[in-house]
């Protein structure tokens, strides 16, 4: 009988700003382009801190859906990653079997990212590469949760492939797979974090050195603990 309840998850007030705007979005009542209230305002109207509001305003940030402008504050950005990503998490409900299509979805994009980047990537992307794998690295080593700096690394590659859908597939798809893999603890962290250490450090060897079947390799030997985990669901 236990395997027929669900776990109840709690939203926190960051969690409800973020449904909150992209509700708006999905809706057509933002659009890309559209500026958001001040911070300050906003929090006032949903009757919680500044600090919530920034918070959700830095997470969306990060997925490609907001983005802060020098001087014109926090707008919409990235429509069609919206639409999308509202369609994998309302529409399929990641259901085991589409969580498993979403894994193997992954390890696809990733390996042939991870190729595209060893033949396309420039000075600069391998320096975007460098500090992402630095940052994961200090909040590993303070025994710090490093979800968002682990995709940012992965992200990172992705950019440097010079393939704009792959990147926004990386991006609607790999949020939900992390979480997953992190909320049915299919790895100890203590265990694994010198060998994921160990892994990045590898893909970005062969990037550097343009060596695109071997980059692939590596990311698809990264990527194995995953996979075989959206396998057995």
């Amino acid at each position: 009988m236990l395997e027929n309840f669900n776990e109840i998850k709690v939203e926190t007030p960051v969690d409800k700003i973020i449904r909150q705007i992209r509700s708006l979005i999905t809706s057509g009542q933002l659009n890309s382009g559209d500026r958001l209230p001040p911070e300050r305002k906003l929090a006032e109207k949903l009757g919680v801190s500044r600090t919530h509001v920034r918070d959700a305003i830095r997470k969306l940030e990060f997925y490609g859906i907001l983005k802060t402008l020098p001087q014109s504050g926090t707008v919409v950005s990235g429509m069609g990653i919206t639409a999308l990503e509202g369609l994998i998490t309302d529409v399929l409900k990641l259901e085991k079997t589409d969580f498993s299509s979403l894994v193997e979805t992954r390890v696809i994009l990733e390996t042939n990212g991870a190729r595209l980047a060893a033949e396309r990537r420039t000075p600069e992307d391998i320096i975007q590469i460098e500090k992402a794998l630095i940052a994961y690295e200090k909040k590993v080593r303070l025994n710090q949760t490093a979800v968002e700096e682990d995709l940012m690394f992965h992200l990172k590659i992705a950019e440097a492939s010079k393939n704009a859908v792959l990147k926004s597939l990386m991006l609607i798809i790999t949020p939900d797979i992390v979480k997953s893999f992190i909320q049915y603890k299919v790895c100890d962290e203590n265990e694994i974090e010198d060998k994921v250490i160990k892994e990045h450090e590898e893909i970005l060897e062969h990037i550097v050195n343009g060596d695109g079947e071997a980059a692939s390799q590596a990311m698809k030997k990264h990527l194995k603990d995953v996979f075989e985990f959206g396998k057995s669901l």
